[in-house]
């Protein structure tokens, strides 16, 4: 099959990078389910807070290598894949509030991996391999199995999908930026920075929710995950993985975001796991597999 290589050492280890942040980022419905049911925090302030701890973690960590070196080697760079991180997660939250969880998920997180593909053809005028097509296909389909049908369209459905293609759209182009910078800048300071503008980028929104978390281990420990693992961690992963990986790649690659969401969600919270999840599981794994096995 055509694109199908044995990929160097260096191409394998992006791809695991970027795999261990997307099983990283599935944890990360669980948790802000547990803060909002059981501490009452929104959302939208989650995810501000979410932001803001990783970028104060990755000060600490990169204080040997200060980010304003960073900013000179690619300050447009940086600056938008800090906005574009703000942006489609903030999205994400409206499309989610407006459309339903299922609806926001297949159409954000589905529509990245078809944007990028398309667009990397495009740049390299030529046509998608066939194990991109097949890898994008049985990702999209996967989802849509993993997800579901919505038990309800939300009360704004029109303003969901909007929100949910921007937001799938922000992702793709973030993606394929992000490539370029991590490959001149270091990846604490791609992460870093980014997620210091993209917390600016929700402070309003934040602000506006309510930025109070009771003082208590739970909700601090939570806060704190959320943070250190799915950002501070997550992102230097998956920044550290786009050196060596296309961004068509990366996003069939993140599809295990919800596959990881949707096993947790069964575990954790009692959703049920029907049959087509199942199959839609075995499908994504199949496009994370095809994936692994692209040429670089």
């Amino acid at each position: 099959m055509s694109g199908l290589v044995r990929p160097s050492a260096s191409a394998r280890r992006g791809a695991t990078f970027i795999s261990v942040a997307g099983v990283l980022w599935g944890t990360t419905g669980v948790v802000v389910a547990r803060l909002h049911e059981g501490a009452g925090l929104d959302p939208v302030t989650a995810g501000f807070y979410r932001l803001a701890v990783g970028a104060g973690v990755l000060a600490v960590v990169a204080v040997r290598r200060p980010w304003l070196g960073a900013l000179r080697r690619a300050p447009l760079g940086l600056a938008l894949t800090g906005a574009g991180l703000g942006a489609y997660q903030g999205l994400y939250v409206v499309a989610v509030a407006d459309a339903g969880v299922a609806v926001a998920t297949v159409v954000s997180i589905g529509i990245a991996p078809v944007v990028t593909t398309v667009a990397e053809a495009v740049i390299a005028r030529r046509r998608p391999d066939l194990p991109a097509v097949v890898a994008v296909a049985a990702g999209v389909l996967g989802l849509g199995l993993v997800v579901g049908a919505p038990s309800s369209a939300g009360e704004r459905p029109v303003v969901g999908v909007l929100a949910a293609t921007a937001s799938g759209l922000g992702f793709a182009l973030t993606a394929l930026l992000v490539g370029g910078v991590a490959r001149r800048v270091e990846a604490a300071a791609v992460t870093g920075v980014s997620a210091l503008v993209g917390a600016v980028a929700l402070a309003p929104f934040a602000w506006a929710a309510g930025l109070g978390v009771p003082a208590r281990p739970g909700p601090l420990a939570g806060v704190a995950y959320l943070g250190v693992v799915t950002t501070a961690v997550a992102y230097l992963l998956f920044y550290t993985g786009m050196r060596t990986t296309a961004g068509s790649v990366a996003a069939v690659l993140t599809l295990l975001e919800p596959l990881v969401a949707a096993v947790l969600a069964g575990m954790v919270l009692g959703e049920r796991l029907t049959p087509s999840a199942i199959a839609g599981g075995l499908l994504l794994l199949a496009a994370v597999a095809v994936s692994y096995r692209r040429e670089p």
